[in-house]
């Protein structure tokens, strides 16, 4: 008998390998008919609690001219990516921007229904837009106006404690359940995948789980 797994996909916009699963994310789970359960996060308090040596291995990525052939690479990469997924992708000036104000309003955009096209839109502005500082009220305005968001309710929930309790519960669960960084997707609660390229081990898995029943 089939049945329906839970998919939770835990986020944060400043990652472009999560803007490229969140992107594949969606049409996946709709050919399978499976709703995902979208997990805003903090990712940089997931790396301050467990993956800390990340800021000294990006630093050394990106300023130390030993590591050119790998950041050539990794550039390469991303566009690679971005085209088969059908998105831009530029590297913002000052990369990593602070996320906290963006990914606290998913919150109150999921409050409203639209959390998907919220999320799309910020991780478009960071990563393809004009002014890509979702840390500036300006720009998170501009987002909730392209949203359909009330942008002065938008701005009281972001500053309001329950928000900011929400965020950090979301981000102290994933760190509670095993994750380590953005994104990352639970299967049936326990079984943990990690990163844009696991999207396929995450479909061979739900349709799995769907046809046999268990």
């Amino acid at each position: 008998m089939s049945r329906h797994p839970e998919l939770e996909f835990f986020y944060d916009c400043s990652s472009p390998w999560t803007y490229f699963a969140f992107t594949r994310a969606i049409p996946m789970a709709e050919r399978l008919g499976i709703p995902i359960r979208w997990r805003p996060i903090l990712v940089g308090g997931v790396f301050n609690a467990v993956n800390r040596e990340l800021y000294a291995q990006r630093e050394d990525a990106f300023t130390n001219p030993a590591n050119k052939r790998k950041m050539d690479y990794y550039l390469k990469d991303m566009q690679d990516w971005a085209r088969l997924c059908g998105v831009t992708i530029n590297l913002p000036p000052g990369h990593p921007i602070s996320s906290v104000k963006a990914m606290r309003g998913a919150f109150y955009a999921q409050e409203q229904d639209r959390l998907v096209p919220y999320s799309r839109d910020v991780f478009e502005t960071y990563w393809g837009g004009d002014n890509p500082d979702i840390a500036s009220d300006v720009v998170l305005a501009d987002v909730c106006a392209r949203v359909g968001l009330d942008s002065g309710a938008f701005f009281t929930a972001i500053n309001d404690p329950h928000y900011k309790s929400l965020l950090r519960r979301n981000t102290d669960e994933l760190i509670a359940r095993g994750g380590f960084g953005s994104p990352t997707l639970f299967v049936d609660g326990d079984d943990m995948y990690f990163g844009n390229d696991r999207l396929p081990l995450v479909e061979y898995r739900l349709r799995g789980l769907m046809d046999n029943g268990d």
